[in-house]
């Protein structure tokens, strides 16, 4: 499969919802373009959770050019694919590396978002790259996500140091960059206890790590990514402001796009956030991990099944 089908394949419940919904707006051939299709619109493209901002700002281009005119289907489609490319469009931003020695990657996102095996995917990516990959876990809160994470380094043939259940969370990150450093390896990946983002002495803790991974590589964590479920909607948003202010995150991860149709919240978490998203997570395989781009993200929302 191509980058661009399997993209298609992760949206297909999303395109499924476009294209059925706006389709049953057009009774006929064409439709006049009032207020009540407008308002329809509206409320269509609300549903993929991209945002009321948003979805307004659509439906006013379409009433600037189109209003008390008759409109296609093709020519609708065309619009808001063309208003959303706009909207989602952001500065090239692959994966800061650093100059010399280790690149440390810190994975955050609360509970259920899909950060373990995104840590994979991304282990997955480094390596099929030629890179040498070491992961931390440092999520010490829960014992599952340390032999998750395991089972992943074991498959995947890579490194991991791990602590004591209850051990300081900081302390496996230290070491983890520690042992990088000693095995030459490329990319050290630090995971993080998944967490509510209203727990304040959890995202202080957060806070701690980040700074911990500087002490021996001073621009460390090169990159703080941010995991956050796409099935969530809108709420993805509340916790990426949280996070972003306890740990400077740098960039989005949106996992389990192939579940939800309402692929439209990176609209809304790109709006509102002005971080760039970086990776979207499309299936549960290790490569189901693509770098994000507008267009082929908008073309696959609206792709025909």
């Amino acid at each position: 499969m191509g980058l661009l089908d399997r993209i298609k394949q992760g949206l297909k419940k999303t395109a499924q919802i476009l294209q059925t919904d706006i389709r049953d707006l057009f009774k006929t051939r064409g439709r006049l373009v009032d207020q009540a299709f407008l308002d329809e619109l509206f409320e269509v493209l609300v549903r993929t959770d991209m945002g009321v901002q948003a979805a307004q700002q659509l439906v006013d281009q379409i009433a600037q050019k189109y209003r008390n005119r008759v409109i296609e289907w093709s020519e609708a489609i065309e619009e808001i694919k063309k208003g959303l490319k706009d909207l989602l469009r952001q500065p090239e931003s692959p994966i800061r590396f650093a100059s010399q020695g280790p690149t440390v990657i810190m994975v955050c996102g609360v509970n259920g978002c899909g950060k373990t095996t995104t840590i994979a995917k991304l282990a997955y990516m480094f390596q099929s790259q030629g890179k040498k990959v070491l992961l931390g876990a440092a999520d010490t809160f829960r014992a599952a996500a340390v032999e998750q994470l395991s089972i992943w380094a074991q498959r995947l043939g890579v490194e991991i140091v791990t602590g004591p259940q209850g051990s300081d969370p900081a302390a496996v990150g230290h070491r983890a960059v520690a042992r990088a450093i000693e095995t030459q390896a490329d990319v050290c990946i630090v995971d993080t206890a998944g967490r509510l983002q209203t727990h304040q002495n959890l995202m202080r803790e957060l806070s701690k790590i980040h700074r911990v991974l500087g002490k021996q590589i001073p621009e460390a964590p090169h990159e703080v990514l941010l995991v956050l479920d796409a099935t969530t909607g809108q709420n993805g948003i509340s916790q990426a402001k949280h996070f972003s202010e306890a740990v400077k995150c740098t960039g989005l991860v949106l996992a389990k796009l192939d579940g939800t149709a309402k692929g439209g919240v990176v609209v809304a978490i790109r709006q509102q956030m002005g971080l760039p998203v970086k990776f979207v997570g499309v299936g549960e395989k290790p490569e189901d991990l693509l770098p994000f781009d507008a267009d082929s993200f908008v073309d696959a929302m609206f792709a025909e099944s």
